[in-house]
């Protein structure tokens, strides 16, 4: 049997082109469960694959597709049937291992995860690693003790995929959710997910160069870091905490020690990809109560394999709005 894929090939100059193709099944990589793949997405670190590769991918021709949903087709391990609705978010998937960008997908089955029964497979992708990793944020905030009554949650990089599934969770748990955007056209949109503040993001860019600020958010969830993070861990609250799962604005910021101590701030760091699978479990049956599934719905847009090579350069300028849903089969 074949299955379609965009196929990606890197070019002397490092460059990265597609191509739709049609493969024989032996061509998937090894695992133990094949996946009827439905819908994929696209995530940032899929923009670096799909134009660069982004040092991410060590052997060309290349699968991407960091995430997919879809049905078991065939399984060896014990703990999935055929017919059983699945995603994978990380594990490398899209990266060293074939990924989500083709009609199959054969995988390890210990890196799938069953979906909530209130979850399709389109909604999974609505979700993807984005909005599995908002998910985990939130589950730090609230593990740190912060309760929706504590004060406001900024959140940094708003309008984009971790952040506009991270304002609709906080939302509907009922937080006063500050939304930081660069985008001033996101303003309604924004609002609509439930926050009740919009801060461009010029005010924390642009805030005094001190270690220390007025006190003003109980929380922070930052997607960018740079010098918007060290700005939005100044204005956190004695004893407060900052769940950090991006790094859009690179991986370094210029901060102080201070805040850490003489405020008593916890930093948890997010990581989605290696994640042990009873924290992933967790994470998808919180999205499956906790995430407004009306509010998912207006985030997404749609898009098929053959857009994806367009798509790429504008999710790595943060022109990509909310999530972008894959349909694989078209």
């Amino acid at each position: 049997m074949s299955f379609r894929a965009l196929v990606l090939s890197q070019g002397p100059d490092r460059k990265v082109s597609g191509a739709m193709e049609i493969l024989p099944e032996d061509r998937l990589p090894a695992g133990d469960v094949t996946v009827a793949v439905e819908y994929s997405t696209l995530n940032y670190k899929d923009g670096l694959v799909l134009t660069t590769g982004g040092g991410l991918v060590k052997s060309w021709p290349h699968v991407g597709g960091i995430d997919f949903a879809g049905t078991v087709e065939s399984s060896e391990s014990a703990n999935f049937r055929p017919g059983e609705k699945v995603v994978l978010n990380g594990w490398r998937v899209g990266e060293l291992h074939w990924g989500g960008y083709a009609s199959k997908a054969r995988v390890n089955g210990n890196w799938l995860v069953k979906l909530p029964a209130s979850i399709s497979t389109k909604r999974a992708m609505a979700i993807g690693t984005a909005g599995y990793t908002s998910m985990l944020c939130v589950m730090a905030l609230e593990k740190h003790g912060i309760p929706p009554d504590a004060g406001e949650i900024l959140v940094t990089g708003a309008a984009g995929g971790v952040g506009s599934v991270a304002v609709a969770i906080l939302a509907k748990l009922g937080y006063a959710v500050v939304a930081a955007t660069g985008r001033p056209q996101e303003v309604a949109y924004l609002s609509a997910l439930g926050a009740k503040t919009i801060m461009d993001r010029k005010e924390l860019v642009e805030a005094p160069d001190r270690p220390l600020l007025s006190e003003r958010f109980a929380g922070l969830i930052d997607t960018v870091s740079g010098v918007m993070f060290a700005k939005a861990l100044a204005q956190v609250k004695y004893n407060g905490a900052a769940a950090v799962c991006g790094l859009a604005a690179g991986p370094s910021f210029p901060g102080s020690i201070l805040p850490f101590i003489l405020r008593n701030i916890a930093v948890y760091g997010i990581d989605s990809v290696m994640l042990p699978k009873g924290a992933r479990e967790a994470a998808w049956q919180r999205l499956g109560t906790d995430l407004p599934l009306d509010k998912l719905d207006s985030m997404m847009s749609e898009a098929s394999l053959s857009d994806l090579t367009a798509l790429a350069p504008k999710i790595l300028k943060g022109e990509v709005r909310g999530r972008v849903v894959v349909d694989v089969n078209k």
